[in-house]
């Protein structure tokens, strides 16, 4: 089998649009133990599942994964490092320490290694256009951007590695505390009587203008192709961001920052995630309209 093929590792709703930008371009081998990616793939002669991750790692020299958190990306990272010169890059949500501990390894394997997280969420995954943060020398950045740019719009090299995890976490906390924030002010012109489109209108070309306002608005009927028209049923889970949450409240603790917007906004995703878990992060705004 061709060495010029890719692996791809993790394929859930982010990978699934990832792969199939990627195939446009490579053959990609493509494992995730959860099978029924394969149909929702359909047929697509450049992509190939694979039976193991061996199965990846034997016949591919560059590997990307997208994974759930750093045990499950380490457990990966040692069954691929098993080989030589395979180059991972990491386009999960980790820690930046797991990140650095993975670089270590990958040296210690005769290997390399890449943090390369996202954000742009499940559309940006299936139109190409997601933001890559690379944890990266120059030479390294230089190597795996031309594979990245199949994938993404925006590609920046964060000049470290762990460097795109930093990157990642503090834009979802920020992320966060926005999401909060607006559906607080949305639920409060609605719960005054005002129209929440014609709210949001006016937030997206006033002060209060962010991507949580113009591009994924929380409320119903104020934009297309948003979670809320599927029940925030799709989208950003609130279990993925407390995960993500919980890497930035360790991270600043260790750091010795005080994020008191940040803790708080674990806090509301914790109570979120106890019944919610699975629903889309602008379920809050849900949630505050019923004011509980």
């Amino acid at each position: 089998m061709s060495k010029l093929a890719i692996g791809f590792i993790g394929i859930g709703n982010m990978g699934s649009g990832m792969i199939q930008n990627l195939s446009k371009h490579h053959q990609v081998l493509g494992f995730d133990l959860n099978k029924s990616w394969i149909n929702q793939i359909g047929s697509n002669p450049n992509i190939k599942p694979m039976e193991t991750i061996n199965d990846i790692a034997k016949n591919a020299d560059t590997i990307i994964t997208m994974l759930p958190n750093d045990k499950i990306v380490t457990k990966v990272a040692e069954e691929i490092f098993k080989y030589n010169n395979k180059t991972l890059i990491d386009s999960s949500t980790i820690s930046p320490f797991a990140a650095k501990d993975l670089f270590a390894l990958a040296q210690q394997s005769k290997n390399f290694y890449s943090d390369a997280p996202v954000s742009g969420g499940v559309g940006g995954a299936k139109n190409a256009s997601l933001t890559f943060m690379v944890g990266a020398d120059d030479v390294l950045y230089n190597k795996i951007k031309p594979v990245l740019e199949k994938m993404g719009k925006n590609i920046f090299n964060c000049g470290q590695v762990g460097g795109g995890q930093i990157a990642k976490i503090c834009n979802n906390m920020a992320l966060a505390i926005q999401m909060i924030s607006v559906a607080e002010a949305l639920a409060l012109g609605s719960h005054l009587g005002m129209d929440a489109k014609l709210l949001s209108n006016i937030m997206s070309v006033s002060s209060s203008r962010c991507w949580s306002v113009d591009t994924y608005n929380p409320a119903p009927g104020v934009l297309p192709n948003t979670p809320v028209q599927n029940d925030y049923n799709t989208g950003f889970a609130c279990e993925l961001m407390l995960k993500d949450l919980r890497i930035a409240i360790d991270a600043a603790k260790r750091s010795n920052t005080h994020v008191a917007h940040g803790q708080l906004a674990l806090s509301i995703y914790e109570k979120l995630n106890e019944t919610l878990a699975r629903k889309d992060i602008g379920v809050i705004y849900k949630q505050l309209l019923e004011r509980l």
